[in-house]
């Protein structure tokens, strides 16, 4: 039978590195966010792994909301405009918001988002991406807490995805080229 670690090159985090870097950040928000009204948003789908691991790691009350986009484009590369599948449910204003993303890598859709969010008055507005890939980014956007940064590679599990799969992975590898240039899909994740 085949198996999706068939497919991964490498491993660049194991399960047990993922634990340590999220604990790390978990610690991070819970001293700077105490005393403040923290909201989670959680940018679906490749977040709500990371999100689940990292609410975990906070100690201090806080809540969780998710908003669900899909990029105008096609493939890997896209306009930089959102449609809004899923929305907030909450009104921002009370809040001091921390956007939780799983790779920021163009920049482009998180750029419209946060423009998005920004425009509804939170008290405050921060950034949190488990993977940072700079070498990709095409907009200026930056991210106040980072777990790590990647090669620009094409890398999957513990959330991220190639056309859907390999988001169940517990660890974070890189996929085969073979895998995806079939697809001729390049070599990014998402934009």
């Amino acid at each position: 039978m085949h198996s999706m670690e068939d497919d991964i090159e490498e491993i660049l985090f194991s399960k047990e590195k993922l634990a340590e870097i999220v604990h790390g950040m978990g610690a991070r928000i819970s001293k700077e966010y105490e005393g403040k009204n923290l909201l989670m948003v959680s940018i679906l789908k490749g977040s709500v792994v990371f999100m689940t691991d990292l609410m975990r790691a906070i100690s201090i009350p806080c809540s969780i909301d998710f908003m669900a986009v899909s990029s105008y484009g096609s493939g890997v590369k896209t306009s930089g405009v959102v449609k809004i599948i899923k929305d907030l449910d909450l009104d921002l204003k009370n809040w001091d918001v921390l956007v939780v993303e799983d790779i920021l890598d163009s920049g482009l859709t998180l750029s419209y988002i946060w423009k998005l969010l920004k425009a509804r008055s939170p008290k405050s507005l921060r950034l949190c991406t488990l993977f940072d890939k700079p070498d990709r980014r095409t907009v200026k956007v930056e991210a106040d807490y980072v777990g790590s940064v990647v090669p620009d590679e094409f890398i999957v599990g513990y959330g991220l995805d190639y056309a859907e799969k390999y988001r169940n992975l517990p660890f974070v590898g890189v996929l085969k080229p073979e895998i995806y240039s079939d697809a001729g899909a390049g070599g990014t994740n998402k934009e």
